[in-house]
This record gives C-alpha cells, sequence and structure tokens, in this order.
C-alpha cells in the first residue's frame, strides 16, 4: 500500500453491511482520489467480493485461518478471501486474539496467497514479536482505548514511539500502522509525526452519519503537509 495509509475495519456492525457498507466504500474510494491518500476497507467476508469489484479500493478481509485450501469446513482460507477480491488481511486483531503459532501461520499462508498483511499488537514487546514474522504491517492498538472515543494519539503517543522502535529493531522493513480511538485529521498527523505509516479505525467512519465528511477530516491535514512540501 501507498503511504499513508488508512484502513477501516468494518468489523460485524451492521452499519458495514449492504447499501450502507457500500456507501462506506464510495466514500473511501471519492475520498481517496481526492486526496491522494491510500484508503482501504476490511468489510465482513461476505461484501469482500461485492466491494472489491465495484469499487477501486484496497479490500482487506478481517482474519484467515492459517491453512491451507482442504478438509476445513468452517475454515477461511487466505486462498478464499484472494479468491473473492481481497488483496490483504487482518490478522490477530484484539477481537479475534490468535496464538504466536497462529499469527505465523496466518502470515505464512497470505503470503503463499500473495496477500498483504496487518498483525494486530497491543503493546511494544508483542510488536517486536510480531515483527519478526515479517508481515507487511503491524498494527499497534491498546485494547482499553478501542471503541472508547479516545484516540491512542493522544492518551498514549508513547506506546507508539516505543512500538514503532521496537518493530524496527527487529525488522528495518515492517510499516507501522496505530489504532484505537483515531477519529480525527489531528489524531492522523501526531501519528504519522510518530513514526507510523497510516492508521486503523472502525467506529469512527462505520457510524458516521456522514462517512465521506469523516473521512475528508482524515486526511484534511496529510493534505495540507503534502501541498507545503
Amino acid at each position: 500500500m501507498a503511504e499513508p495509509f488508512i484502513l477501516i475495519n468494518c468489523k460485524a456492525f451492521a452499519e458495514g453491511m449492504g447499501n450502507r457498507g457500500q456507501l462506506i466504500a464510495e466514500a473511501a474510494e471519492t475520498v481517496m482520489e481526492e486526496s491522494g491518500v491510500q484508503i482501504g476497507m476490511a468489510p465482513v467476508y461476505t461484501e469482500i467480493h461485492p466491494i472489491s469489484h465495484h469499487f477501486r479500493i484496497p479490500v482487506f478481509a478481517q482474519h484467515i485461518d492459517g491453512v491451507a485450501p482442504g478438509p476445513f469446513t468452517g475454515h477461511v482460507t487466505a486462498a478464499a478471501v484472494r479468491h473473492a477480491g481481497a488483496v490483504g488481511t487482518l490478522i490477530n486483531h484484539s477481537e479475534r486474539r490468535l496464538t504466536l503459532a497462529g499469527i505465523e501461520a496466518g502470515v505464512k499462508a497470505a503470503r503463499a496467497a500473495h496477500l498483504e498483511t496487518v498483525v494486530c499488537t497491543n503493546n511494544d514487546p508483542t510488536t517486536a514479536a510480531a515483527a519478526a514474522l515479517e508481515p507487511d504491517y503491524v498494527a499497534i492498538e491498546p485494547p482499553e482505548l478501542i471503541g472508547s472515543g479516545i484516540s491512542v494519539c493522544k492518551a498514549d503517543p508513547e506506546i507508539i514511539r516505543r512500538s514503532v522502535e521496537a518493530a524496527r529493531r527487529v525488522n528495518p522493513k515492517v510499516k507501522v500502522l496505530t489504532g484505537a480511538g483515531i477519529q480525527t485529521g489531528d489524531c492522523v498527523r501526531i501519528a504519522l509525526e510518530l513514526g507510523t505509516s497510516g492508521v486503523l479505525l472502525a467506529s469512527s467512519v462505520v457510524k458516521a452519519e456522514d462517512p465521506a465528511k469523516v473521512l475528508r477530516d482524515l486526511v484534511s491535514l496529510v493534505t495540507v503537509t503534502r501541498r507545503e512540501g
């Protein structure tokens, strides 16, 4: 993904499905084209195909199981979401935690299917361990701030700084995202200044009455910075 990268996780919110989900995808596509900021979306599995085929935004799965195609009833394979149109996947989100072995298996399965990987972590030691598995991104999200309306960028900026440093000591190539309570352009600005490549967010966009308005605010300071540079 180009930088900066904003990834919208729709979780299993009703507002992220059907016509409403497509409204969010349309808003993401519009604001991405206006601003030049890469905006992706991680919808529920059943929305991956329609969104990836009707909108020019990168679509991620919310989770994959680290198994190859085969006799694994009920599992979601990397190959399946790739076939549906996804270009990447979240792994180990705080609402879908895995063991270290499960994370490693997921990263390997995603790599084999040519999917980009975002491994979610909750502190800087975990971020370092995740970075050693060579995903494309690690995403630091303190779980106590997820859905709280309190931005990690303002409540605990040091965890972002430490996580960026920890990840790059282990793997200089890995990119870092941050999430939890991201709501405004100021949050995005702070995240980028702390060394991240973007943000992972959910309810501030998915539950917004006007997703395009929120997205324009999120990219507003990034756009200004680019113009001044």
